[in-house]
């Protein structure tokens, strides 16, 4: 989802206190800079409090803003517009050379979310893949990022889970809303949604998520305050959260989804080609096209079957491509039958490459990760696997959350490769370094912009496991490609069903056809795509463009070239568009001549 920057007038933001002797001291142009973006900074997490606790900082634990609100939206734009006319206060040409890549960063974020105002998102709050309700959920059972280790966190998320009743009522009349303007989910996912919530609006409160900190009190917590707090968690479920739950639940079967249309394209939408069209640019920072998006993903899509096909003559496989992918389906030493043997696998995994990642990488971040099942009232919509990034003073670790659902959409052969992506050198390499980076301006170092940046380093990580020293079996390697091929599909299958006029159906049949995958993870990635379109693209067209960028740096460098230097660079870039990340790769290149 795309997030604001909650900012405010100039005028405001610098009205900081100095000490008496700096009153007379003139700052400089970067100076005033950086204590207006820590002002701002300040204030976006004011607005957004739940950010600030994924974040490791307490002080808005309590609080849940009602995003749903006319008056919450007016709000926000405004904010977009002051800010934007406060950026401009300052010169750029006064700026240093770093600042000057922030400013521009800035500058594109808030137009580009200043552009996005122009479409309902907010009509669409909840769909399969998540939303508030779960993600509560997911807060709400003590193993996510709300903390639960003194009375005073258990007091903060009391007051958080009551003021998150008018949002849920809130959502039920955004997505009336929606219903009256034509902007609903498919039918065909919202039938996804139904099962979440269904779990989720419990009546009896000890079987809720919710229940799970009361099962679970830290010694730190006092027994008279366990008491307390017990009643008071009772009394909140029983008569105000689980009966929002179950409003919503009764609204999403009884009227929404009936309504709920039944057409999968964006562009069906009303401005639904704009709106589509807005997100394929915010998903890369390219100037590219669907019809040329589409283009690349076919190339790489037959690019790789050939190189699947030479994996199958290596392994001596028999039959065909097409039966290499049945085998790769149907053998059971392809796949664990035992969701704790597969955690086990990722557990191992980790402490092997967290061993050779210094073949490659001067810099790793101070935080580790730990693997974790992904929650069971999630699990069959969710992804196969996700990162969760730590919290930014170390207090809790990162999380690699791997979906054990359905084990056959889990293959040993892929283990490699997912590791890298979603953990180290991935995700957790990439997210962790920039959150630690204290030098960078905070809102590049937790901003979540820049799919292409994010998901393309993460897709790269995959890429140089041979170097680092995996993939040395034939059958890891093909995982490899698997992965690949799935991000080469997304760009024909995405714009395929946004641009091109593909049913679901037609979708799912071509992912079948040119991969091993399961048929459900196939449906899941389907579905994903329809309901978060065109942020699927930015993974392949992010690695392709971290790749050339490599390639370019080896022809211009030679032997100077330094593989740990040009990690470095892109790894401390923090949060950047493709042409800005060019750039800085370039000045680096120019000053290794």
């Amino acid at each position: 989802m795309r997030r604001r920057h909650a900012l405010s007038l100039l005028a405001t933001s610098l009205a900081l206190s100095l000490p008496a002797w700096a009153a007379s001291v003139p700052l400089s142009e970067s100076q005033r800079f950086h204590q207006w973006l820590d002002a701002q900074w300040e204030l976006t997490l004011q607005r957004q409090p739940v950010l600030a606790t994924s974040l490791g900082d307490p002080r808005y634990n309590d609080r849940l803003p009602d995003t749903t609100t006319a008056a919450y939206r007016a709000q926000a734009k405004r904010e977009l517009q002051q800010t934007l006319k406060a950026l401009a206060g300052f010169s750029k040409g006064k700026l240093e050379p770093r600042d000057r890549v922030s400013y521009a960063i800035l500058k594109l974020d808030l137009e580009q979310d200043l552009a996005g105002e122009r479409f309902p998102e907010w009509m669409q709050p909840i769909s399969q893949i998540g939303g508030l309700p779960s993600f509560l959920a997911q807060m709400g059972t003590g193993q996510s990022i709300q903390p639960f280790k003194t009375t005073k966190d258990y007091d903060d998320w009391l007051k958080r889970l009551a003021l998150a009743v008018p949002v849920l009522d809130g959502t039920i009349a955004n997505m009336r809303a929606g219903l009256k303007a034509g902007v609903t989910q498919p039918r065909a996912v919202m039938d996804k949604v139904l099962p979440q919530l269904t779990a989720l609006a419990q009546t009896d409160p000890e079987a809720s998520l919710f229940w799970g900190p009361i099962k679970n009190f830290p010694d730190a917590v006092p027994a008279a305050d366990r008491e307390r707090i017990t009643a008071e968690m009772r009394k909140l479920l029983a008569a105000r959260v689980l009966p929002a739950y179950g409003r919503l639940l009764a609204f999403v079967r009884d009227e929404y989804t009936p309504k709920a249309r039944a057409s999968t394209a964006w562009s069906a939408l009303p401005d639904g080609k704009a709106w589509y069209a807005y997100r394929v640019q915010q998903s890369t920072t390219v100037q590219l096209t669907p019809d040329q998006i589409h283009d690349i993903g076919l190339k790489e899509v037959a690019r790789i079957l050939g190189e699947m096909e030479a994996v199958r003559k290596q392994v001596g496989f028999p039959g065909d491509l097409k039966a290499f992918f049945k085998h790769l389906q149907d053998d059971p030493k392809f796949y664990f039958t035992k969701p704790e043997d597969l955690l086990a696998g990722y557990r191992a995994l980790q402490k092997k490459i967290n061993g050779l990642t210094p073949r490659l990488f001067d810099i790793a971040p101070q935080a580790d990760y730990e693997v974790r099942e992904v929650e069971a009232f999630r699990a069959e919509s969710a992804a196969g696997a996700s990162y969760e990034q730590p919290s930014a003073d170390g207090s809790r670790p990162g999380v690699f959350y791997v979906n054990t659902f359905n084990l056959k959409a889990q293959p040993v052969f892929g283990m490699e490769t997912l590791s890298l992506h979603e953990a180290s050198p991935g995700h957790h390499f990439q997210i962790s370094i920039a959150q630690e980076d204290t030098t960078l301006p905070a809102f590049r170092r937790f901003g979540s912009h820049y799919t292409a940046y994010v998901q393309g380093w993460a897709l790269y990580a995959e890429s140089i496991g041979k170097e680092l020293g995996l993939f040395t079996d034939p059958y890891q390697w093909y995982g490899r490609l698997s992965d690949e091929q799935l991000r080469a599909m997304r760009l024909v299958v995405d714009t395929g069903l946004h641009h091109k006029g593909w049913t679901r159906e037609q979708a799912i049949k071509y992912m079948l056809d040119n991969s091993s995958m399961a048929e459900s993870d196939v449906t899941s990635e389907v579905e994903r795509y329809i309901v978060w379109p065109g942020q699927a693209l930015g993974y392949k067209i992010g690695q392709l463009e971290i790749t050339r960028l490599r390639a370019e740096a080896e022809s211009a460098l030679g032997a100077k070239f330094d593989i740990k230097g040009f990690h470095r660079v892109v790894l401390t870039a923090g949060q950047v568009p493709l042409p800005v990340l060019r750039e800085l790769v370039m000045e680096w290149v120019k000053s290794k001549r």
